[in-house]
């Protein structure tokens, strides 16, 4: 997903961007950090959920909407929608210890003569809500309504989010690195020291809990899901961090799975610091169609008439604003918000140019329309979205990830992407996210597994770079479909890609063509 401009920082991430925006490459083989070995289905102590008591679903407004669309239909399927909530071991070693809840929603299929059983949904995350998602993916895309004909779409809010069993830890929202200007290795580590202290006070609040959030706890939650629901199968849809929910539910129920697709595909070797190179990598290529488009427009952004020049347009202007950094209404702008505005996905090029253009001629403090306008269209007034958890992205994520937490690697780390990648590094993870999480680290353990897997890859993609999902297939099998764009997990907002998903689901017959994706902005006209 590519990084929201803050206007209040400009390396500070914000929840829903953060996805793996801390991230970086897979690297195969690396220490034992993947099981390459067939593992058998969850050998844990049985448990099995009580069935789960439906009821009308309450009715939803203002944040709880956002993406939603026209509120006739929005009304219409929430009229159909049932809720309820199941019991789940907080730890599966325990079964008989305690208890959590997860809270489930289902809309049932509109052609039951024909169904075909239960399709489990998860928009990604960790900690993003997908309570409501069985309504929000119909109103994303007419073409997504087909996948409720023949199916029960099931949302449900993992553990640790929304309506399931939380733990909140403010603590997390005050860690961070400074704000303006070129980072000193001096702010760093107080970052990392804030980054530490943040971590050891967010892990004191329910450390029993806190240590059982895991991908593979919330994959075992959803098998019981589905035996609470009485199916011997489920299907499963998941984009961004829910790619990673739905390996490891196919890696340890292989013979629960009937068909999965996999969107927007998280690397299998999770190592915050090698993905972190993966993307940063992904990102300067990606600029380089960034300049391009520009360059081709260069009568409308006076950037320059070749990449090249755009490129050196661009650095000069972040060496210009990290040198004297400036305040535009409620934004500070330094050399980190250049790059920011060079690690646009193709949906926001014109925008992004149109403010490099107004930073580039901007003679003071002044309004910047087109500048203003991005910081509303990447962080709406709205707010999170609804359920989404800072503690559960912090938990799982550090509960799992294998790559090094200590300063003197990140640093080096951090100068050396910089290096490498210019014009778009400044905004990367740059104090590890997991430095002071006190829980042992549980490795990913992936594997082949039973039913028919569909993943999908974006082309140019810089949030889960197409070079994962590739590496995902060849650990855990599947067929690859090929987006042509740029945009983290649109395949299911897109018409043509979304006609590709409804038909597998539908024949469970794998396709490894390809779908045009989002469209490049319009903008500007490109020069005669």
């Amino acid at each position: 997903m590519s990084r929201p401009l803050s206007p209040a920082s400009s390396q500070h991430k914000t929840r829903r961007e953060r996805l793996f925006a801390a991230a970086g490459v897979p690297i195969i083989g690396s220490a034992a950090l993947v099981t390459l070995a067939t593992t058998p289905a969850d050998a844990r102590p049985a448990y099995r959920a009580a069935g789960i008591t439906w009821q009308a679903c309450a009715r939803y407004g203002g944040a709880d909407s956002e993406g939603f669309g026209p509120p006739m239909g929005r009304r219409r399927l929430m009229a159909r929608m049932e809720c309820g909530t199941l019991r789940v071991p907080l730890n599966y070693d325990q079964p008989n210890g305690r208890k959590i809840s997860i809270a489930v929603t289902r809309l049932r299929a509109t052609d039951p003569a024909h169904r075909l059983g239960s399709l489990a949904l998860n928009p990604g995350g960790p900690g993003a809500s997908g309570y409501l998602m069985p309504v929000k993916l119909i109103m994303r895309s007419p073409t997504n309504a087909g996948l409720n004909e023949r199916y029960d779409l099931i949302g449900f809010d993992p553990r640790g989010v929304g309506r399931s069993t939380t733990v909140d830890c403010p603590e997390l929202t005050r860690a961070g690195a400074p704000s303006h200007g070129p980072l000193t290795e001096q702010a760093a580590r107080q970052a990392y020291a804030r980054q530490v202290a943040a971590n050891q006070a967010c892990a004191k609040h329910d450390p029993a809990f806190l240590s059982q959030l895991t991908t593979a706890n919330v994959a075992r939650d959803l098998d019981q899901i589905r035996a609470a629901l009485g199916e011997t199968t489920i299907s499963y849809l998941g984009t961004s961090w829910g790619t990673a929910l739905g390996a490891h539910y196919r890696s340890l129920f292989p013979h629960q799975v009937a068909r999965m697709w996999l969107d927007s595909v998280m690397g299998p070797d999770f190592r915050l610091d090698a993905y972190a190179d993966t993307t940063a990598q992904a990102k300067e290529q990606n600029f380089s169609r960034q300049a391009a488009w520009i360059a081709k427009r260069n009568t409308r952004y006076g950037l320059g008439t070749t990449p090249e020049a755009v490129r050196t347009a661009v650095l000069r202007l972040q060496r210009a604003y990290d040198a004297d950094p400036q305040r535009y209404a409620h934004a500070f702008i330094d050399g980190g918000v250049i790059a920011d505005l060079a690690s646009q996905a193709s949906r926001h090029w014109a925008l992004a140019a149109e403010a490099l253009r107004e930073l580039t001629n901007a003679p003071g403090p002044v309004a910047l329309p087109a500048l203003e306008g991005i910081f509303r269209t990447l962080n709406p007034s709205s707010g999170a979205s609804e359920g989404d958890d800072n503690a559960m992205f912090r938990a799982t994520v550090c509960n799992e990830e294998a790559g090094r937490r200590d300063f003197a690697s990140a640093w080096t780390a951090y100068q050396r992407r910089l290096a490498r990648y210019p014009v778009t590094s400044r905004h990367a993870e740059i104090v590890p996210t997991c430095a002071g999480w006190p829980f042992p680290v549980r490795p990913w353990r992936l594997t082949a597994g039973g039913g028919s897997l569909e993943l999908s890859a974006h082309r140019y993609e810089t949030t889960t770079p197409y070079v994962w999902t590739k590496q995902m297939q060849a650990l855990i099998g599947g067929t690859v479909l090929t987006v042509g764009d740029d945009v983290h997990a649109s395949a299911v907002s897109v018409s043509g890609c979304a006609a590709h998903i409804v038909a597998f689901f539908n024949t469970g017959r794998p396709d490894a063509g390809q779908c045009t994706g989002a469209p490049e902005p319009l903008g500007a006209a490109p020069d005669a």
